[in-house]
């Protein structure tokens, strides 16, 4: 029975017959994509040549990147010419030249040139000829080959369904990541077992930190840990069946995120790593602010790579923490910051995988009209400083996580109402700060050290009052409150 085509090497096949003169394959997994190139060539009936600056085309001659160039006019022949790590060379305007002059010839030919790079770089001049390959990190079917592989060279088994189990836990790395987490753990307990897969899931956060942008986060906090924010908390449990092959049949696209926009302090952050334990969803956290500085490499390549991983983890929670300073970096960068920019502002509107974006925001000034565009997020909720009726709710939640029964506690009932203007993180230090006076003094929390505590915090409203009522104004006709008002609360007791 014939192999099937994986759909990459498809692509290239039929690139390459429909006459496309040049293909541009971004990926880091070089080896990988020669694979599929091979494969490729091999179901297109097309001779195949390899380039390197270290090697040329295997023969050692032709190593300078435009002698390369000129060299493919000797072969009439329908081929695929492969370029390694030619992003390196292509703004060398001599090499831009002989390009251009080649590639109509390479399309009459049916011959295609294709440059396999882990960064997408092309001039002007010749960016209208090129059909761009993002390659996708490996399915379940390409890990399964994998870890049979493995497994063989191993000489172990694996009992039951662990080896799909396992699969699913090595998704989001590349090939060889896989290989090598897949050989340790074989190495180390002789076998594969399900109590060894959380040493994959252990491995591939491991990997994944190299990444420096991308970081695993540890579900915890729930959403009963957030106190208030009732609106939103509704909003989120409607679309909890949203997921899955139901939803796609009702006509449903996948649910594509949140924007939560408010003061500090208010729980947005809190509410990101809520909504992946309220749906039993990994959750990622993507430092944007390190995508634009460049500290892991080019910002385009850091930016893609982590699309790539939070896809193939899919359904998944990317929570995008302080989203208006990496936004605030790509104005002050310069073409590749714009780029990487649009890279994501194009992802949020068209992506399909079911990768739910939480971002959060404090400064509303410093986001651009385009990621507030209708399309980006499903729906954009203000934060705002919470009501009395929140304020003793967030009170609660504290006293309950110290090992407390708010209710042996009516005084909470008057903090609550005296605390007005305070955030979620000050109630929160009222507590803590009581809690201290009351340990230093060797009893149990009374009036007197919430009171002191009361006392002693000046809430951020106090400094930022002006700036804080400008962002209420701003949210007032273009966010959706994240909780009802105070006085539609109190109709019904403070419960709705």
């Amino acid at each position: 029975m014939a192999t099937r085509l994986h759909p990459i090497s498809r692509d290239i096949a039929v690139l390459s017959r429909a006459g496309y003169p040049l293909i541009y394959i971004i990926t880091q997994e070089e080896q990988r994509a020669l694979d599929l190139i091979e494969a490729a060539a091999a179901a297109g009936r097309r001779s195949l040549a390899q380039w390197s600056v270290a090697k040329g085309f295997g023969d050692g001659e032709h190593i300078d990147p435009g002698d390369a160039v000129d060299s493919i006019a000797a072969t009439s022949d329908p081929a695929l010419f492969v370029l390694l790590d030619f992003h390196r060379y292509i703004e060398d305007p001599k090499v831009v030249r002989k390009l251009r002059e080649r590639l109509p010839e390479c399309a009459a030919r049916r011959q295609s040139i294709i440059i396999v790079a882990p960064v997408y770089r092309l001039p002007a001049e010749i960016e209208k000829e090129a059909a761009l390959i993002d390659l996708p990190l490996p399915n379940t079917e390409e890990l399964t080959e994998v870890l049979r592989t493995v497994a063989e060279s191993e000489k172990v088994g694996m009992e039951g369904d662990v080896g799909e189990r396992a699969v699913r836990s090595a998704l989001g790395l590349s090939v060889n990541q896989a290989t090598r987490v897949f050989r340790k753990v074989m190495v180390l307990r002789k076998g594969l077992t399900p109590d060894d897969l959380g040493l994959i899931v252990e491995e591939k956060k491991n990997v994944l930190r190299t990444t420096e942008v991308l970081e695993f986060h540890e579900l915890g906090d729930s959403l009963n840990d957030v106190g208030g924010l009732g609106e939103l908390k509704r909003w989120l449990d409607a679309r909890t069946a949203a997921f899955g092959e139901d939803a796609r049949r009702f006509g449903l696209p996948p649910p594509k995120g949140l924007l939560l926009l408010g003061v500090q302090g208010c729980g947005k952050s809190l509410s990101a790593k809520a909504v992946a334990d309220f749906w039993k969803f990994p959750l990622l956290r993507l430092d944007v602010g390190a995508v634009f500085s460049g500290s892991s490499g080019s910002p385009e390549a850091s930016i893609r790579e982590a699309i790539k991983i939070s896809e193939s983890l899919s359904p998944v929670v990317l929570w995008v923490d302080e989203i208006e300073k990496g936004f605030a970096s790509s104005e002050q960068g310069g073409q590749s910051d714009a780029r990487v920019f649009g890279t994501l502002l194009t992802w949020l509107a068209e992506k399909r995988a079911e990768v739910f974006v939480v971002a959060t925001a404090n400064d509303v000034s410093r986001l651009p009209p385009e990621l507030l565009r209708r399309g980006r997020f499903d729906e954009v909720f203000f934060v705002d400083l919470p009501n009395v009726h929140e304020r003793l709710e967030i009170l609660r939640i504290h006293m309950r996580k110290r090992s407390r029964e708010p209710e042996r506690y009516p005084q909470l009932d008057d903090v609550a109402k005296r605390a007005e203007h305070f955030s979620g993180a000050e109630l929160e230090q009222i507590i803590v700060s009581a809690l201290y006076n009351a340990f230093a003094n060797r009893r149990d929390i009374s009036t007197t050290d919430l009171e002191l505590a009361l006392k002693h915090t000046v809430p951020l409203y106090r400094t930022y009052e002006e700036k804080i009522k400008e962002l209420r104004e701003w949210a007032r006709t273009r966010a959706r409150p994240a909780t009802l008002d105070s006085t539609v609360l109190d109709l019904f007791g403070g419960r709705l």
